[in-house]
């Protein structure tokens, strides 16, 4: 029998995908007499994997540490005992050699043998020149440490103790990535839930440590020896496919057909009966394992996770990611360089642009029929230890202002503002860290606008759900431009790309994120009023003056230009006072006046509209919101003849769109309805409520809070209904 190995990194790679059957270290004396023969001569090996023909068994560093002081072991009376010197007592050279290579492939029965030699043998010098030393140094070894005081228990030859003590990862040959199913004995199960496709997840606090551990269990891990065998079969057939495809969507259509079709000849050949729906399951495993990204799949699956980490160099730590109830995991998962290097390429083909040495940076995005992500991958020269990737998850729908009340990120009273802003076509920075949510508030903010205005987008990375805003009846156009960071020739620049929005026609206008030059022309474009609705975009900024600061000192903006902003929204990542979790709240809401000249901090010019009350976990008005003082909310109302100095009616109105984002959350929580939040639900809300106060102001001359909200509640539970 002859084993294939190969060494890559600090991994050894046993083939034996030629032999029939599964040989592991823990069962067959031959595996063992071989792997440990390897880390004799390659003591920096501290994995292992094993490749059949149809599934692999991976074995980690605890396990290969045992294995190789079993090494070690031999190497020492080769090298300093010197047992194969000729002169090593010459009357025992054949017990001696017989010891010695007993050693490598089953040290327990090695170490049984010698106490027996030892109790029979009556040359003392022997004894004490080898036996008793070899007693000794197999003594020191976790192995037999672990066994000594029950050794006697197993017989002779049993490979039942290794199969206690070695427990190798078994995965189908066709999943590139390594999952460690099982969750360490010192873990305790704080949560457990199914994700869309039936994988499990487990939420661990690991006992004596602070980390928290997120466990999934693929579907793939848990397919039958037979279903593997269709899989890899219909795997090979899919490779032998010609045929050119254009767009992602096209190509995992093409590949779920075709891989069903392979799955269902293969079953029908062998004489296995398969359901549809079977056929259906195996041919979303097969899928994701050939065009799609494998075990990310599933986690963009799962609605709780933010962010998804890939560190370089990939293989030697599991991947980590930030979970929204328990903030940032550490995953049982590890990506293979193999894996590493299928995403890197996928993702140079589907955004057209470059990841390699002279561009090391590639921002992009996917989109996946279950959920979107932002995608940031690097590589040398950047990475010194090649490939790494962050996925930032957005939500497979857009977020919306009742689904964002639900989430505590704000009150009703920041969506009934909000609401009355937006519909009053001011322009609106949202400003926070990394992380704090701004772009998941941006994109709620489109579906407050009424579908009859036009919109446009413009990006360097997409990330807003624009198919789905088209899909829902919007009128959108999408930009998008060069990235600031990976610098693609052939993509325009972002001010080039926004000077050729604002050429577009009226519209609102949304900057995915405002990075560089482009702010210059955004803020005069809010100036000189090229746009007759809302201006909105993201940015870094962790106060209104960080904004100021960011925009001025660092892009370069006209000071007196940032007078041509309205509104400033701060979101914020909070944490618990024990630092272990973290949750997303807007901390304030500040207007920008335009009476300065010089410094708007000492000027007065941010007056906050809104604060966040730590105390309470909510947002409260200020004085200046409440006595109707707010410079934005004047010029608003002063355009509308009924609310020209009537502060009252326009406070009546924001309380009004508060209080239907407000009841629409009511209902969802009391019918068990999580669908009334979603964005279907809400442009049609929003859209009724429109019509409704014009129905109402024609009727009665004004508007009725009282009025539109009864006749608003009736058509919402007349919809609720339908």
């Amino acid at each position: 029998m002859e084993f294939k190995a190969e060494i890559q990194g600090e991994i050894l790679i046993v083939d034996i995908r030629d032999l029939p059957g599964m040989f592991t270290i823990e069962d067959f004396p031959e595996m063992m007499e071989f792997v440990n023969s390897m880390l004799f001569k390659h003591p920096y090996i501290n994995r292992i994997v094993i490749k059949g023909s149809l599934e692999e068994a991976e074995y980690f560093p605890h396990e290969v540490e045992m294995l190789k002081e079993v090494a070690e072991t031999y190497r020492y009376f080769i090298d300093v005992v010197g047992v194969n010197r000729p002169d090593f007592f010459p009357n025992h050279k054949l017990e001696t050699r017989e010891l010695m290579n007993l050693l490598l492939k089953d040290p327990l029965y090695c170490y049984l043998k010698t106490i027996s030699r030892i109790n029979s043998n009556r040359d003392e010098n022997y004894k004490k020149g080898f036996l008793l030393l070899f007693k000794n140094k197999l003594e020191e070894t976790k192995i037999i440490k672990l066994v000594k005081d029950e050794a006697g228990k197993y017989f002779q030859s049993s490979r039942d103790f290794y199969r206690k003590i070695l427990l190798p990862i078994f995965k189908p040959n066709f999943v590139l990535s390594r999952v460690v199913i099982f969750p360490p004995k010192n873990s305790i199960l704080l949560e457990k839930y199914f994700l869309k496709d039936k994988s499990e997840v487990g939420i661990y606090k690991i006992v004596g440590k602070i980390d928290i551990l997120y466990n999934l269990v693929p579907k793939e891990f848990l397919v039958s020896l037979e279903d593997a065998r269709i899989i890899d079969e219909a795997k090979n057939k899919l490779g032998e496919l010609g045929g050119e495809v254009k767009d992602y969507e096209t190509i995992r259509r093409f590949f779920l057909e075709r891989g069903e079709a392979a799955i269902r000849e293969i079953s029908t050949s062998k004489g296995i009966f398969l359901t549809k729906e079977r056929i259906r399951e195996l041919g979303e495993i097969l899928l994701r394992n050939t065009a799609g990204f494998g075990v990310l799949e599933h986690l963009l699956q799962d609605d709780k996770i933010q962010d998804i980490y890939v560190n370089s160099p990939v293989g030697q730590s599991p991947v980590f990611i930030n979970h929204a109830d328990f903030g940032e995991c550490i995953t049982n998962i590890y990506i293979t360089p193999e894996e590493a290097e299928s995403w890197a390429t996928k993702f140079r083909l589907y955004s057209g642009r470059p990841l390699d040495e002279a561009n090391p940076v590639l921002d992009t995005e996917i989109t996946l029929p279950f959920g979107r992500a932002r995608v940031a991958a690097i590589t040398k020269s950047l990475s010194q230890t090649g490939l790494a990737f962050a996925f930032r998850r957005h939500r497979e729908k857009p977020w919306t202002f009742p689904l964002l009340i639900k989430a505590k990120s704000f009150n009703p009273l920041f969506a009934g503002l909000m609401s009355f802003i937006i519909d009053g076509g001011r322009s609106v920075l949202v400003a926070g860290g990394r992380g704090s949510g701004k772009t998941s508030l941006l994109s709620s903010m489109v579906l407050e606008l009424m579908r009859k205005y036009r919109i446009i987008i413009l990006e360097d990375t997409p990330e807003l759900p624009v198919e789905i805003y088209k899909k829902l009846g919007y009128n959108v156009q999408h930009l998008k431009c060069r990235s600031v960071i990976t610098h693609v020739e052939t993509e325009m620049a972002p001010e080039e790309a926004l000077r050729t929005a604002l050429r577009l026609g009226d519209s609102a206008l949304l900057v995915g994120e405002v990075r560089s030059k482009e702010s210059t022309v955004l803020f005069e474009s809010m100036r000189i009023g090229a746009l007759a609705n809302l201006v909105a975009g993201t940015i870094h900024g962790e106060s209104a003056y960080g904004v100021y600061d960011r925009v001025v000192n660092d892009l370069g903006l006209v000071p007196t230009s940032f007078k041509a902003l309205d509104i400033i929204v701060i979101s914020n990542v909070l944490k618990s006072p024990d630092g272990l979790r973290r949750f997303r709240r807007v901390v304030e809401v500040v207007e920008v006046r335009k009476k300065w000249k010089n410094d708007p901090m000492s000027e007065g010019a941010f007056v906050p509209l809104l604060t966040y009350s730590a105390k309470e976990d909510t947002l409260k008005p200020t004085d200046v919101l409440l006595n109707g003082e707010s410079d934005v909310l004047n010029e608003i109302s002063k355009r509308i003849k009924e609310w020209h100095g009537a502060w009252d009616k326009v406070w009546e109105n924001i309380l009004l769109r508060g209080k239907i984002k407000q009841t629409m959350v009511e209902y969802a929580e009391k019918l068990n309805r999580p669908d009334i939040l979603e964005a279907e639900y809400v442009v049609e809300a929003n859209e009724a409520f429109h019509n409704i106060c014009d129905e109402v102001s024609n009727k009665f001359g004004h508007l009725d809070a009282k009025e539109i909200y009864e006749k608003w509640l009736e058509w919402f539970e007349k919809r609720l209904k339908s």
